[in-house]
């Protein structure tokens, strides 16, 4: 069989088209105000490339989600400036949701993420945005930009209701913008599920989900632009993923900041692996 890498899940035409698709994966290569790790812009062909590697028969849904249709979009490079890069995804993701499709947005940098978010909260009434993730990323702005990835969810939080969790790495600072009852902090949370009946009282009818890949612990997930020790389990993702998608409608995530690194090739197969597992549990129902 030949593998299209720039096809996620190296899905032939039959379940590959735009037109016999239901979910569309939109690959965003952009890092253009990352501070420290610079690679993110990679992420997307990685993620790509390793999904073709999958078993596509999902285990613990007894299903084959890609029997549903995975459409591959163009990349997006737009790079000129934060601002450009956003208003391009906006556009397209817009566009996707006017036809009905079921949107991925994949980077790439977190500031992406506020794009896929103004397109959904626009479709979608009654929507809360679950971040998982290691950082706040509440600053106003940062290096003279209110659009950088460490400002995306004070963004997204003027246009929509967040609740955040994993968080373990913020500026006192950012404290005046967080709102304490809804977010889930690394060191409360990693060892226990206790906590996970109290967040889905907080979701509303529809739920968007944005994950940046630091939210993972390093020791599963080394590669990305800003790891941070004491992070979230594969299996507590799992289990807070499945809890959620039982509770509200999850009509679109994103999956933000994988940075490759050639000695940590496993982190690009976690990445698209979690996809394709939300994805699963999304349409098994």
């Amino acid at each position: 069989m030949n593998i299209d890498k720039n096809n996620y899940g190296g899905l032939s035409d039959e379940f590959s088209s735009y037109q016999n698709s239901k979910i569309v994966v939109v690959p965003v290569p952009y890092d253009g105000t990352s501070t420290w790790i610079k690679g993110a812009d990679l992420g997307p062909q990685a993620i790509l490339e390793a999904s073709a590697n999958m078993e596509l028969y999902d285990i613990e849904t007894d299903s084959e989600v890609y029997k549903k249709g995975i459409y591959t979009a163009e990349f997006i490079n737009e790079k000129e400036s934060p601002e450009k890069m956003i208003e391009a995804v906006y556009k397209e993701v817009k566009e996707f949701l006017e036809n009905d499709k079921f949107v991925v947005t994949i980077g790439g940098e977190h500031s992406i993420s506020f794009a896929p978010v103004k397109a959904h909260c626009e479709k979608y009434k009654n929507l809360t945005v679950l971040q998982i993730d290691a950082h706040s990323d509440l600053r106003p702005q940062y290096n003279g930009s209110k659009y950088n990835h460490a400002c995306v969810m004070a963004r997204i939080q003027e246009i929509c209701p967040i609740i955040q969790v994993g968080i373990r790495s913020m500026d006192a600072a950012e404290l005046q913008a967080m709102n304490l009852a809804r977010v889930y902090f690394a060191h409360n949370i990693i060892d226990n599920d206790a906590w996970i009946p109290s967040l889905l009282e907080q979701l509303t009818d529809n739920t968007y989900i944005t994950i940046d890949l630091d939210g993972f612990d390093p020791s599963i997930l080394p590669a990305t632009g800003t790891p941070e020790p004491g992070g979230m389990q594969w299996g507590q993702v799992m289990r807070l993923l499945k809890a959620i998608n039982r509770r509200s409608n999850i009509v679109g995530f994103d999956i933000m900041e994988l940075c490759p690194n050639e000695n940590h090739q496993s982190s690009n197969f976690v990445a698209s692996k979690l996809i394709y597992r939300i994805l699963s549990e999304k349409f098994s129902q």
